[in-house]
């Protein structure tokens, strides 16, 4: 990922800029509404886009005491950076696939995933070969349907094989996990009821001898409102960058985050256009009348959502515009009315919301999406400038 560490002094196209105060704040905010619990800061997918190594540190600063992500590549990655020791921070990650690098991650003091016999075997293989026990989390399938081990007789032979190798000395059972399906719809009924079997297969594990460091099954909307969900770790993703995971429950400012990420490029051309001029591919847009035209030199090769052409919201010049036409590779066009800002002008695809600028919310329900992939498809030709990098 193109990264910059403070605000660059030449102008650039485009730029994410990254507040890592507003991220720091939003882990306390996270802390203090599961106060019992420890926080895993999710960093997986370069932070949401936001960027994997300034976002971690900054999370570690502000008290979280683990760091999660999805491939061992990712978490591998973090513990090469400096400062992400395993004395500072514990880190795990989850999607392994068959000859996965386990025993890079044993070395590395990494929490590693278990959700069926095949990865067991394998991580205790390699356990074997580095002659170090491999830090290992079950995890429980209770009705999410992707990863994780089904409830039954599954569980309990993934259960007694884990203990036979911990008694091998060959893993230390450190975690009991699972993931909710509809976390972000408070109310819905498969709530009550993964919650209700996850205690069941916790009850399980422990009965048969399993001595857990962390249960775990709360991820951001769990983390936000339901606490009972808590239970030693709460895993918070989006949350953690200031984007709310349920906007039918609450906005960011109504859980007390910020919106992390501002997203802007600077207007490449300002220039007249008469009445019935066709506007990018396809003229999908044609100008009602004589007016000025904006060029945006951002595009979908940027992560700039195909799906928003003709309904993406910019902030350009104190005014709400709209992207006109479609949206091209590289590059954009806004309707601007008959306005004449000089080329240059700073064009806020989205941010917080302070200035009146989209977020990344408008961006969402412009392209039928959601927040979430809007801020985690901002491509590596945009520069991540980073900002309040001191604590």
């Amino acid at each position: 990922m193109n990264e910059t560490a403070t605000a660059p002094t030449a102008p650039l196209r485009a730029r994410a800029e990254i507040d890592l105060a507003a991220l720091r704040a939003n882990v306390r905010t996270l802390r203090a509404l599961a106060p019992g619990a420890e926080l895993m800061a999710v960093v997986k997918s370069e932070a949401y886009g936001h960027g994997a190594v300034p976002c971690a540190r900054a999370a570690v600063e502000a008290g979280a005491g683990w760091l999660g992500t999805a491939t061992p590549e990712e978490a591998l990655a973090l513990r090469r950076a400096e400062g992400l020791t395993p004395e500072r921070v514990r880190v795990m990650c989850w999607l392994w696939t068959p000859g996965g690098p386990w025993r890079d991650a044993i070395e590395a003091d990494i929490d590693v995933s278990v959700s069926g016999m095949w990865a067991l075997e394998e991580v205790t293989a390699a356990a074997r070969a580095a002659g170090l026990p491999a830090r290992v989390q079950l995890k429980a399938d209770t009705g999410l349907g992707r990863n994780g081990c089904q409830p039954g007789e599954d569980w309990a032979e993934l259960v007694a094989a884990a203990l036979r190798a911990e008694e091998e000395g060959l893993v230390r059972v450190t975690g009991l996990w699972s993931h909710f399906a509809c976390a972000d719809e408070p109310g819905h009924p498969s709530i009550a009821a993964q919650l209700t079997l996850f205690r069941e297969m916790l009850a399980y594990a422990e009965g048969q001898g399993v001595r857990p460091e962390v249960r775990h099954i709360a991820n951001s909307p769990a983390t936000l409102t339901l606490p009972d969900a808590h239970f030693d770790l709460v895993r918070t993703g989006i949350a953690l960058y200031g984007i709310s995971p349920s906007p039918e429950v609450g906005t960011p400012a109504d859980f007390g985050l910020r919106p992390v990420m501002t997203l802007a490029a600077n207007i490449a051309l300002v220039k007249h256009v008469p009445g019935g001029h066709g506007v990018s591919y396809g003229h999908h847009y044609t100008t009602p009348g004589e007016t000025t035209l904006g060029l945006v030199p951002v595009g979908y090769a940027d992560g700039i959502p195909r799906h928003a052409s003709g309904t993406g919201p910019v902030l350009v010049d104190g005014k709400w515009r709209t992207v006109a036409g479609r949206v091209a590779m590289d590059q954009f066009v806004v309707d601007l009315g008959g306005d004449e800002p000089p080329p240059g002008t700073e064009a806020v695809l989205f941010g917080p919301g302070d200035r009146g600028e989209p977020t990344a919310e408008d961006w969402a329900q412009a392209a039928g999406t959601i927040a979430y992939e809007i801020v985690t498809r901002i491509g590596s030709r945009v520069p991540r400038v980073y900002v309040n990098t001191a604590t």
